[in-house]
């Protein structure tokens, strides 16, 4: 086992537990000194710490591994690209600043993403494209964002959705009739029709929850338990949506949403029975789609989300993407790096999907920091229900770091050792460092270009690396 130093997350535990070293050196059974020299990386943590640590504070020994600072470090490399290509930051400062110091690295990261939509907004007014009236990220970017650092995980509304679950008997194949149940006994809630363009609408007045007849049953029933959230969970929603956004705010109503979502998929796909199940089958998302007649973006984004301490799943990221390239979703309990800016890269197998609708497209991607990810996308499509209405059609993608792919079925027959047969893929033309990828749409920022008159290559914008 290699060493572990993570004097500054041990630190930070005890901190927000507000005790003093002699108060956490009692508990984990070893003298003040050497706690200290453990919070100073004088002294790495050492195995019977760490499983006391793990027992007497309920962290996973995960929160003091190194591999969860890869998604603080790919937004650090994004966040001060110019500065790294005018080597006044080198690589292995960030990944070090991240190790030791997150809240710092973090604090950092704001300050670099605040001077980047600063110039940009400065960039536009001199163009005439700004106004006074800008705001400089739309609400539901902040609850992406706001989901992103919970890596896609709300601990307590989890358990309190698979107790309510446990309560009123939800079980596979019978989520409709339970659901009405306890609407109707609970609350004097209703079904009726509904008749309009909406999907569904709930009059509090005559407390009647109007469902739309184009709805198949598995929406029918997230609807349900939407609606069971918000009538059950209400002052927990406030309690949540009011510590981390402004009360009466766009985005406190989201977050509202968000989250009563969350508790919907967490009720209707309890925590701990489907977990069972997804390991049963390796997470054969069709299979799990026919056990519990949900559709696939639902049980994909409801697998993103287990990562329950000491019943953990595997950690996947989850992407919702249109034909344009626009990313509607993106949650992820992984180190994959979504970017936020210059697109994403089209050597990604999410775009694939659409060539084949309705068949599941698997690839080992590579990053260029050299974390190997296998990917599964698949494209669906959803219809109004008239003939000539338009649809909507998305590519779902799920995806999980190498070390967890043997795990799933989409990994049979592959090769995950070899490197070789893994797809380059970036996190976005302008930001991405594969220099010589023949398929970049942008040149990569920061760099000079060589400019030659007598000559062209298959790269697009090659880089003039004398200057650069």
């Amino acid at each position: 086992m290699s060493k572990i130093y993570a004097g500054a997350r041990l630190r930070r535990l005890r901190e927000e537990r507000r005790m003093s070293q002699a108060e956490m050196a009692r508990v984990l059974a070893i003298s003040p000194s050497y706690l200290n020299q453990m919070e100073h990386d004088s002294r790495p943590l050492t195995v019977p710490v760490l499983l006391r640590l793990t027992e007497a504070f309920g962290v996973d020994p995960s929160f003091f591994s190194e591999r969860d600072t890869t998604r603080l470090v790919a937004d650090l490399r994004e966040a001060l690209a110019r500065e790294l290509t005018e080597s006044r930051v080198a690589p292995a400062d960030l990944a070090e600043l991240a190790s030791r110091m997150p809240g710092v690295a973090q604090v950092l990261l704001d300050l670099g993403r605040r001077n980047q939509l600063l110039t940009e907004r400065l960039t536009e007014v001199a163009d005439g494209r700004g106004g006074e009236h800008d705001t400089p990220r739309s609400p539901h970017e902040e609850i992406r964002d706001f989901f992103y650092r919970h890596q896609n995980y709300l601990h307590d509304t989890d358990l309190a959705a698979e107790q309510l679950a446990e309560e009123i008997g939800i079980r596979a194949g019978e989520v409709l009739r339970a659901l009405t149940a306890r609407l109707a006994d609970r609350h004097g809630v209703h079904l009726a029709a509904e008749a309009g363009d909406r999907l569904h609408h709930y009059d509090a007045a005559s407390r009647t929850l109007h469902l739309s007849s184009r709805l198949r049953p598995g929406q029918r029933a997230f609807r349900m338990a939407t609606q069971l959230a918000l009538l059950e969970y209400d002052a927990e929603l406030d309690r949540r949506t009011t510590a981390n956004f402004p009360e009466g705010s766009a985005t406190h109503a989201l977050a509202r949403i968000g989250i009563a979502n969350y508790f919907a998929a967490a009720l209707i796909l309890p925590y701990r029975p489907f977990h069972a199940a997804a390991e049963e089958v390796r997470y054969d998302i069709e299979r799990l789609t026919d056990r519990y007649g949900l559709g696939y973006e639902t049980v994909c984004h409801r697998l993103s989300t287990l990562q329950r301490p000491r019943l953990r799943g595997v950690p996947f990221s989850f992407v919702r993407v249109d034909r344009a390239g626009n990313m509607s979703k993106r949650q992820s309990a992984t180190g994959f790096h979504f970017s936020r800016a210059g697109g994403t890269c089209p050597l990604w197998n999410v775009y694939e999907a659409f060539a084949a609708p309705g068949r599941i497209h698997v690839q080992v991607a590579e990053m260029p920091d050299g974390q190997r990810y296998l990917w599964t996308a698949r494209a669906v499509t959803r219809h109004r229900g008239g003939w000539g209405e338009p649809g909507k059609t998305f590519a779902i993608g799920l995806g999980c770091e190498i070390r967890h792919a043997h795990r799933l079925v989409y990994s049979d027959g592959l090769d995950l050792t070899s490197a070789a047969t893994a797809t380059r893929i970036g996190m976005g033309c302008r930001l991405c460092e594969r220099l010589d990828c023949p398929q970049r749409a942008a040149p990569p920022l920061g760099r000079h270009l060589l400019i030659d008159q007598t000559s062209s290559t298959f790269v697009p914008y090659p880089v003039n690396e004398a200057q650069s």
